[in-house]
């Protein structure tokens, strides 16, 4: 059974739930399924090849490790963040701390004058989805990050988010 699930963790586009193992399993005992899960993922990450599995976005994805992160930006030639302009991750900043949020809360936020193009290239991405409208006169649109922004950034969900105190220590450990 581990193996199989390794493999469906391999395979996967999306994060695996836990719910799929059920389905693939249907004769085993639930409780079984968990423990041969948790047993497949500790064993897998005692290794020290350079992947692991993790828990992302509510469900099971096999990523690299983190400690091999710089040789793989090095070997794709790419940056960190580098598809994303400093605007849109800015907004993209405001979206997932404050969400839901509209248009004209982010520009309040970020104190400047926000184009939509940022916003726009957030959506085409898919980290950012439309969550509904808001209950007052013009009814704007408002936003909040998406599954897809969780599964891009490796969290399982936005409790993971680093705190602002987190983020002030950081600074300070950068200067």
């Amino acid at each position: 059974m581990r193996a199989v699930m390794e493999a469906i963790v391999y395979v996967a586009d999306d994060p695996v739930k836990t719910e799929n193992f059920k389905e693939v399993f249907p004769g085993e005992n639930p409780e079984d399924i968990k423990r041969a899960l948790v047993e497949m993922v500790e064993e897998f990450n005692r290794r020290e090849g350079g992947m692991q599995i993790r828990e992302v976005a509510g469900g099971w994805r096999m990523t690299t490790r983190p400690e091999h992160h710089e040789y793989i930006r090095s070997y794709l030639k790419t940056r960190p963040n580098s598809k994303l302009s400093l605007a849109a991750l800015e907004t993209l900043a405001v979206i997932a701390y404050k969400q839901p949020v509209t248009q004209a809360e982010i520009q309040a936020i970020r104190g400047k004058k926000s184009n939509s193009s940022a916003l726009q290239t957030l959506l085409e991405k898919r980290l950012v989805s439309i969550q509904g409208r808001k209950q007052v006169v013009g009814r704007p649109i408002l936003y909040g990050t998406s599954r897809d922004f969780l599964i891009h950034f490796g969290l399982n969900s936005l409790a993971d988010l680093p705190t602002q105190e987190e983020f002030a220590q950081l600074a300070e450990e950068q200067s």
